[in-house]
């Protein structure tokens, strides 16, 4: 938490040395859902300011691949594909189970009312353009109304050199865990053709020359990577959407207590700054989106399953998400809905010790799915399908072990997928693998037995595992986990691999590990609040002037993880209506590829 103490002020007790600001909206948060809001409503003409206590905007957003689940778009439609939304809560019904209460579908029914339109708003009338999700499938393939594909809209990349130079300055730096020496890569084709590098294609090298050649340039001369991907392609799009409309973007400012009337009514903030602090007055309101919780030790250990003391999880979202959206809140009324399936957002990591003596947190996203690797706990048995989503696999992770052992894994390949493949942060051909060896990231063995001894793995569980998922491996099976039976498993596979292309066997010696840990992107858990983003008191009614959006905001998928970006589509969306409501905007524009684009093109 902070260190100052998060509280509430009235109106009359402000202190009479410090400086005022008056605007129409003060937003607390720089990461996606933040900018939306702040975006939308000085789209609408309002007074923006905007409040980041960190000295660069982005937070877990810039850290991530930047795609956001958003059903039932024009660019969708654009693509061919045009489904009717009732498709949309088919799969989520099936996904959510029992999770899908009244309140719950009014917030599912909001999003996917909004979201179509908060495409298009962004799209065609922003800095921030969109390219879709063509082969993003939903992770539960099986389920009716699973989608397979264009559901989805991730950044267009963007060189830096396109942003003000004010803006660049507010950006964060790509995460360099999941980068390559500082290189974002951008899943589908960039990635694709990257990694086939490392099966010696002659395009895939020379394409991978185009792309590091000009990185290295650009960290010489501007220390930074300047063709921007993924979350920062997104966060720096979003920062140049809201400057080019005016908002004011204050960074190393934080937000220490909410002003309140007679009435409850949010009126404003006393924010701290390098020079002191100064008060913010609103007329229109407030909206929280920090970040939610996720590296807030006391919440964590309250509500984080098998986190007894909190210090059993390792998340990817900066310390500044400490829970500070969810101390102002609760000051004037609100409070944290745990009533979710989780309250993390889960997401495996292995920790990377660097030569320089500090330690990264790596998430595993793509390694999993690949054939030729399975994960194991340390009683040698498998116990997820690997291919499914990484929320699934610290789920079933957790799910396996017993209470009061510690929750952990070793993820374990052979020599054949270590050298086409990445594991973990270990990279394939043409990077050597004894850097990550000698460092201790990678453990390697020339039999299953000398690994399972060098893990604390059981040999005779991990030998007998091994040879069962082989066997069925070999024929394109998995009837422990049905890995590979979803478009979503085979599209994170190998299309060369047959006869399926999530899975191949572990044979070939020497072997690896890597050792896996519970982390996550964010937390599910957060404000009650209702469709319009107002966050709720616990009688169920909305405080006045104060809204949420983001991590702050409970997930209205109650804690499931049904698609890759039902984090950062939801954020953008809810930030999207708290602007409109905010403006007293009601009716949706209607915005389509026929209008024009008033946004600077970039």
């Amino acid at each position: 938490m902070n260190t100052s103490t998060p509280g509430l002020l009235h109106v009359d007790d402000l202190p009479n040395h410090l400086p005022t600001d008056d605007v129409d909206v003060l937003v607390v948060g720089g990461g996606a859902g933040g900018f939306a809001a702040a975006t939308t409503a000085a789209y609408h003409g309002l007074r923006v300011l905007l409040a980041e206590q960190s000295a660069a905007c982005g937070g877990a957003t810039s850290r991530s691949g930047g795609w956001a689940w958003t059903p039932g778009t024009s660019l969708a439609k654009a693509e061919g594909v045009d489904e009717d939304p009732e498709t949309f809560r088919t799969y989520l019904r099936g996904v959510l189970g029992d999770l899908y209460t009244d309140s719950a579908s009014e917030m599912i029914d909001a999003f996917l009312d909004a979201v179509p339109h908060m495409v298009d708003f962004f799209h065609y009338k922003t800095a921030l353009q969109f390219v879709t999700g063509a082969k993003i499938n939903d992770i539960y393939g099986h389920l009716p109304g699973a989608g397979t594909g264009n559901r989805s809209v991730g950044p267009k990349p963007i060189n830096a050199r396109k942003l003000s130079k004010s803006a660049l300055e507010k950006l964060n730096n790509q995460y360099y865990p999941t980068s390559f020496l500082g290189m974002g890569i951008m899943a589908g084709p960039d990635l694709q053709k990257i990694m086939s590098a490392s099966q010696l294609s002659p395009k895939g090298w020379v394409y991978s020359a185009s792309r590091v050649i000009p990185h290295v340039w650009d960290m010489v001369t501007h220390r930074r990577s300047m063709h921007l991907v993924n979350g920062t392609a997104l966060m720096g799009r979003l920062i140049q959407s809201a400057e080019d409309l005016g908002v004011d973007i204050r960074v190393k400012t934080e937000v220490q207590h909410l002003i309140v009337d007679d009435e409850g009514a949010v009126v404003g903030a006393v924010v701290g700054t390098e020079d002191g602090g100064r008060i913010i007055r609103t007329q229109r309101g407030v909206v929280l989106a920090t970040g939610g919780f996720p590296a807030d030790v006391e919440r964590r250990r309250k509500y984080f399953r098998n986190t007894p003391t909190g210090n059993e999880h390792w998340t990817l979202a900066p310390d500044e998400a400490d829970g500070s959206g969810a101390d102002l809140a609760e000051a004037v009324g609100g409070y944290l809905d745990i009533d979710v399936y989780s309250a993390a957002a889960w997401c495996p990591v292995s920790l990377v010790p660097y030569p320089n003596g500090k330690t990264g947190v790596f998430p595993h996203i793509m390694d999993r799915a690949k054939p030729g690797s399975i994960g194991v706990r340390k009683d040698g048995k498998r116990f997820v399908n690997e291919a499914n989503g990484y929320f699934d696999y610290v789920d079933g992770m957790m799910n396996a072990t017993p209470e009061g052992e510690a929750v952990e894994s070793w993820q374990i390949a052979d020599s054949t997928f270590v050298r086409k493949y990445p594991l973990g942060f270990a990279k394939p051909i043409p990077i050597p693998l004894l850097p990550y060896i000698r460092s201790g990231y990678l453990i390697k063995a020339d039999t299953l037995e000398e690994l399972a001894q060098k893990t604390g793995i059981d040999p005779e569980q991990l030998v007998k595992t091994v040879r069962e998922f082989n066997e069925n491996a070999r024929r394109g099976e998995d009837p422990a986990f049905q890995r590979g039976e979803t478009n979503f498993n085979r599209y994170g596979g190998d299309p060369a691999v047959v006869p399926n292309p999530s899975l191949a066997p572990i044979e070939k010696g020497p072997f690896y590990a890597v050792h896996i840990r519970p982390g996550s992107f964010g937390t599910f858990a957060g404000l009650a609040a209702d469709t319009k983003a107002r966050v709720l008191n616990r009688e169920g009614e909305p405080i006045r002037g104060l809204y949420t959006a983001g991590n702050d905001m409970v997930s209205i998928m109650r804690g499931k993880y049904p698609s890759g970006g039902v984090n950062i589509g939801p954020a953008l969306t809810f930030g999207y209506i708290a602007g409109r409501d905010l403006a007293g905007a009601t009716e949706y524009e209607v915005t389509t590829t026929e209008l024009p684009n008033t946004a600077v093109q970039r």
